[in-house]
């Protein structure tokens, strides 16, 4: 053990864990990296169980899928003689069929529990600077109700008189324990509310080069989702997606999510964006835009494609320009997280976000997340002013 300035340094110890949560923890991220195969998930676990003994005879893998079953997290499906999946039943109705398994809401859930605190984790919680202070401040509007304490929540919502009472209820008066079952949240009404389109970039390229870029943007739309739904229920959160044209996706659906073999349709992403935010009430708008390559296709009145993947098209590039203007004009700024560094690509996204007057993030993998959620706090505090 070495000692220098003040810190002491020992070896690392893991954490006390059952056999199951020691797997789960892999297989929460195998899940995310496979896009909710979980067969593809469990072959990976079985690699890493061959390689780093994660596993003994008292517990072994297929334990693990067992427990998963107990618990809720995954479900098997069976097809009948017509084709049709049915779910499993009574014992002995497994040899009516090839049985598939998937992953459930509950699974899905705490996929998007984990991602949100991977990277909103990281962000300094303690610092008011990353929160809103402002006595609750300006914006908020007590409703003199209470609530039980949720993932999220600011430590600044917790009432104290009421979280001890509950912790002396819970645990008696002879000796103190507080726990988080104890604590109790006022609840607020926010009176500036925030729409917000998260678009990610499922082109071909975001896995080019041996580079998984679409797993982070799906961790922080994932983490993005859980935060505004525990946090700021009263804000509202769409995701699309675009390649060679702009989808919407619901959350339920984001573990699932691949990049297909699609040129990038800015434009189209746009439109939609646009078309989503114009239907909302709120006030307060924004486009947040996960990208890594250039735009490269439109899709013209006729139905057709037109592309053009060598180098920046002064046509498509154009229809950009225009998209962002108009962004402008509706008051809906634009933040582009652009996670390619080459040169001529920067200077389009910065001629883009001029004509926005919006803000652009040149930025690799690393942060992306803990970037996205600081811009989202951030500009929810600029609206509640």
């Amino acid at each position: 053990m070495n000692t220098r300035k003040g810190f002491r340094f020992a070896p690392y110890e893991a954490p006390d864990q059952s056999p199951f949560d020691k797997l789960f923890d892999i297989f929460q991220e195998l899940i995310t990296h496979t896009s909710g195969d979980f067969d593809e998930a469990i072959d990976w676990l079985r690699e890493l169980d061959k390689e780093y003994e994660l596993t003994d005879d008292d517990y072994t893998i297929e334990d693990f899928i067992e427990d998963l079953k107990e618990k809720g997290y995954i479900r098997e499906e069976f097809e009948d003689g017509g084709g049709e999946p049915e779910e499993a039943g009574e014992e002995g109705d497994e040899g009516n069929g090839s049985g598939t398994i998937s992953i459930t809401a509950k699974m899905e859930r705490i996929i998007r529990q984990r991602a949100l605190d991977q990277i909103f984790g990281k962000l300094k919680r303690s610092g008011a600077g990353n929160h809103k202070t402002g006595k609750s401040g300006q914006g908020d509007e007590h409703t003199g109700d209470f609530r039980e304490y949720r993932y999220g929540d600011g430590l600044e919502h917790i009432s104290m008189t009421e979280s001890l009472k509950n912790a002396q209820v819970n645990h008696g008066i002879g000796s103190f324990s507080l726990s988080e079952e104890d604590l109790v949240v006022e609840d607020t009404q926010y009176k500036a509310q925030m729409s917000t389109v998260l678009m990610i970039d499922i082109s071909h390229s975001m896995i080019l080069y041996g580079e998984d870029r679409i797993t982070p943007a799906k961790k922080v739309a994932m983490a993005l989702a859980e935060l505004i739904t525990t946090r700021y229920p009263k804000d509202t959160l769409d995701i699309l997606v675009f390649g060679n044209d702009a989808w919407p996706i619901p959350i339920k659906e984001l573990p699932y999510l691949k990049v297909g073999p699609y040129h990038t349709n800015t434009v189209a992403g746009l439109q939609l964006a646009m078309d989503m935010l114009r239907r909302k009430r709120n006030t307060n708008k924004q486009i947040f835009m996960i990208t890594d390559g250039k735009p490269s296709c439109l899709r013209m009145p006729d139905g057709t494609y037109y592309k053009n993947s060598v180098g920046l098209d002064d046509f498509i590039v154009e229809k950009c320009y225009n998209m962002a203007r108009q962004a402008r004009k509706l008051h809906i700024p634009i933040t582009t997280f652009m996670i390619a560094q080459d040169p001529y690509l920067m200077q389009f996204i910065r001629q883009f976000t001029q004509a926005n007057k919006g803000k652009a993030f040149f930025t690799g993998l690393k942060g992306l997340g803990e970037m996205i959620f600081e811009d989202y706090e951030n500009n929810r505090r600029k609206r509640l002013k």
